[in-house]
């Protein structure tokens, strides 16, 4: 799963990706993450590790991650190919999920590209570049969907009225994504490749005079996502970047003269998995503790996949307790002897925290 970050240009998008990217240590058990100058990994910060960690001693702890892609700056008449707007838009389409950084602060020595500051107006611009795009994406490929619809193609038929429905929405100023689709439906929305069908997480660049997003300007954003049903994670760009030239001791340390808890990268880290529609399940062993990616809904086999596809086609059985049981029980032994260890088939649902052993035959 990828998401982009996009932003005007001059909002702080390429500090945040530089700060989000800067852990090191990811990309030894990643080797990956220098795919591309603009694709990095980053981890996915989860507490459940360490105490995981504290009955179970292990070799190493790997978190999930994501890839994440720095998205050329777009600009207005990006959709016409203005800029990097090919290029940017090619990028945007193959992210799962957008990243979307705002300016929230005035002053400083960057001058915003628009000449003033407003979060809301740089949304608008952005999502008019996309929306036009997409419409003429639409627009393509909907006379030739119409007329095989003619035929009695029952596909074309489905497809040719997903098509109608955010063209509809899309000349209205509507992105797609604020429509309502049927799975199937949706399906045919992800062939399509529209960048509006995107979920959205906005990421407000704030100064250190409002770490926690409070002032004006972050409102006016948080106003804005609320009318999509999307999310909003204050960042202080320039503060994040200085905490990851930091070790983990100094970075702990400025953190708590800040009065805060943890970088608000780690939040935004948290909250695009969120996004993305994953969460995590557990292995745990003497050679790692270690975060498994999962969609939400996957099943047990589907989950033992993501180790490896023989734990898939040879699933047996999970054999799964809960951080819960652990700290109760404190080993896997005694958590078995308690009659805490549950015994899932096939048809299991995986739930996010799931500690979990498979047993599988090829």
């Amino acid at each position: 799963m990828d998401v982009g970050i996009v932003g005007l240009p001059n909002v702080g998008k390429s500090t945040i990706f530089n700060a989000l990217t800067a852990a090191g240590a990811l990309a030894a058990n990643y080797p990956f993450a220098t795919i591309e100058p603009n694709v990095g990994v980053v981890a996915v910060p989860d507490p459940r590790l360490e105490v995981i960690h504290q009955f179970i001693k292990t070799e190493k702890i790997i978190p999930a991650a994501l890839r994440v892609v720095d998205i050329a700056g777009i600009v207005r008449g990006a959709s016409t190919g203005e800029g990097l707007g090919n290029k940017f838009l090619s990028h945007i389409r193959e992210v799962d999920a957008v990243l979307h950084v705002v300016r929230c602060f005035a002053g400083g020595e960057v001058i915003h590209v628009e000449g003033s500051v407003d979060p809301v107006r740089d949304i608008e611009t952005i999502d008019t570049e996309l929306m036009l795009a997409d419409l003429e994406t639409v627009e393509a490929s909907l006379d030739k969907t119409v007329r095989l619809a003619k035929s009695g193609d029952k596909e074309a038929i489905a497809r040719a009225e997903v098509l109608r429905r955010a063209q509809e929405s899309l000349a209205a100023g509507k992105p797609v994504r604020q429509l309502e689709f049927s799975p199937d439906e949706r399906k045919a929305v992800r062939s399509l490749g529209l960048i509006t069908a995107k979920k959205v997480l906005y990421v407000a660049n704030v100064d250190e005079s409002d770490l926690h997003g409070q002032g004006p300007l972050v409102a006016a954003v948080r106003d804005r996502a609320a009318k999509e049903g999307g999310g909003v994670v204050p960042v202080c760009g320039k503060l994040e970047a200085e905490l990851a030239e930091l070790d983990a001791a100094d970075a702990a340390e400025m953190l708590a003269g800040m009065g805060l808890d943890e970088p608000a990268l780690a939040a935004l880290a948290r909250e695009a998995y969120r996004l993305l529609g994953l969460q995590s399940y557990f292995t745990a062993g003497p050679k790692e503790i270690r975060a498994w990616t999962i969609p939400v809904g996957a099943t047990a086999p589907q989950a033992a996949g993501v180790i490896h596809s023989d734990f898939e086609r040879g699933f047996i059985r999970a054999e799964i307790y809960t951080l819960d049981d652990l700290k109760q029980y404190k080993t896997e032994p005694a958590i078995k002897a308690a009659g805490k260890l549950r015994a899932e088939g096939k048809s299991y649902v995986m739930k996010d925290g799931d500690i979990t052993h498979f047993l599988f035959n090829v």
